[in-house]
């Protein structure tokens, strides 16, 4: 029973605990055993304290005994990614210069989880200063994907993708600069959602300003998804471009067809970047499903043309030059990636005239996305252009030799929805002949996060895939 409970989901164990059947502390007990047991080899979460979350479940556990109103994910475990803020304990950034960086209050995302209930089981691994799509760094070492050991989970929500794939815990948070939800969720074979700007507050390092990062759920089931973004929508003046929220429930909002719908499908969202041919073939096979539940879906590409260097001197290198002053990065050879070194120093290389061209591009993007969304509901694609690779690759082989941007970039589908704000979700399309996870995106427009939501529930509903486990 102990392993089954740590594969029941979000939803479900919040359900047991209201009704009696089960208590925090049982189903504290039976998922620290497995982390016991399946951490030590998978290293997705870098920070737990067992007697800490004993003692919160035993909390929990006598706030039903008294009869107190329990909020919606009372009892059920979660984990915070090592970038996001949990008062009293490290947040390194995967650095071992701030391996003793300790935080003295909670993201506004944390605070929310607890108040409603959740138990926080602990910390996640991540790149360092989540830089890139894989999870490895020198404080750490590398998060192993639960369906490949050897095989990177993605990144940089890696080990939060990587914890919820292996059943420790049903529910994670990850952020998402450039597709660091629904890359690790691609490649581990679960779901991941990179929400509207302003959706949930974020308060990740110094980007109180930025708007294209972002909090998001990571699950195994569309269902906890929504249930965890019920929890943490919502503004808070800690972001000053958080929004009013806009639905009231999304998880009551997942109830419906996709009769009529228009989904436009899209191998490679017209970056022009090489797509693994089984990557392609496997998210193809989801298209006849959405035909079959009453959508109309078309073959349809927006014609923004390759955004890669646009993102790359628009909002990555920006981004992490706003942490240049944080450390004195040249001295940090061995200690911390090269790579992360070098993008640094594209940072000091960067002009104002680069930001601006890529401002324009990006501007020229959201009028070329509007103007297709005319015409459909929802956009669909591949996630990424490959599945799971080696641990000891930056990238995939046909990258080989390419520039740094290009190592980072030209394997995503996923940055040009922080470049336009919008909701993107990613969900199991299947698997490589191999056994190695392939991911969907289904990208709708500005605060139609429901509707994304709904979609990917139809076909979860049609395709379910929670049942599935990685032999771990």
């Amino acid at each position: 029973m102990s392993d089954e409970l740590s594969w029941m989901s979000a939803t479900e164990l919040a359900a047991q605990v209201r009704s009696g059947a089960l208590s925090p502390t049982e189903i504290a007990t039976a998922v620290l055993d497995r982390v016991e047991r399946i951490n030590p080899d998978l290293n997705a979460i870098i920070h737990i304290d067992r007697d800490q979350v004993v003692r919160d479940a035993a909390e929990l556990t006598a706030a039903v005994a008294r009869g107190d109103e329990l909020g919606p994910l009372h009892g059920v475990p979660y984990t915070i990614k090592d970038l996001t803020n949990v008062a009293g304990l490290p947040t390194t950034f995967g650095m071992v210069p701030l391996k003793h960086n300790t935080a003295t209050e909670d993201a506004v995302l944390v605070w929310r989880m607890r108040e409603a209930g959740g138990l926080f089981l602990g910390k996640t691994n991540t790149p360092e200063s989540g830089y890139y799509g894989g999870t490895d760094n020198h404080l750490f070492g590398p998060t192993h994907n639960p369906w490949k050991r050897g095989h990177s989970a993605g990144g940089s929500s890696g080990g939060a993708a990587a914890a919820v794939a292996a059943g420790l815990g049903p529910l994670a948070e990850g952020s998402d600069g450039a597709g660091s939800v629904r890359i690790p969720a691609s490649l581990c074979g679960v779901v991941g959602l990179k929400p509207t700007t302003g959706v949930v507050p974020q308060t990740i390092l110094a980007g109180r300003y930025y708007n294209w990062a972002y909090h998001g759920p990571i699950t195994r089931t569309v269902a906890d998804n929504a249930l965890m973004l019920d929890v943490v929508a919502g503004p808070d003046h800690a972001d000053p471009l958080s929004i009013p929220r806009v639905e009231q429930s999304y998880i009551a909002a997942l109830s419906g067809g996709v009769s009529g719908l228009r989904v436009a499908f899209s191998p490679d969202l017209g970056l022009g970047c090489h797509v693994d041919p089984e990557v392609l073939a496997v998210c193809r096979e989801v298209l006849p499903v959405l035909e079959g539940l009453g959508a109309t879906v078309t073959d349809a590409t927006p014609g923004w043309g390759p955004a890669s260097e646009a993102m790359w001197n628009g909002i990555w290198v920006p981004g992490f030059a706003s942490e240049h002053d944080l450390l004195d990065w040249e001295s940090l050879h061995g200690q911390v990636d090269d790579n992360l070194i070098a993008l640094m120093r594209e940072g000091e290389a960067l002009t104002g005239v680069d930001v601006g061209r890529a401002d324009v591009f990006r501007g020229g993007m959201w009028d070329t996305w509007t103007r297709f969304m005319d015409d459909y509901d929802v956009l669909v694609s591949p996630t990424l252009c490959s599945a799971t690779i080696p641990l000891d690759r930056f990238a995939p082989e046909w990258l080989d030799g390419a520039s740094l941007r290009e190592q980072l970039l030209d394997w995503l589908l996923t940055y040009p929805y922080n470049m336009l704000n919008n909701p993107a979700i990613t969900v199991p399309a299947g698997f490589t002949a191999d056994g190695r996870p392939v991911g969907l995106q289904i990208a709708a427009r500005h605060h139609q996060d429901a509707l994304a939501l709904r979609v990917a529930a139809n076909v979860e509903q049609a395709r379910p895939w929670a049942d599935r486990r990685p032999p771990v």
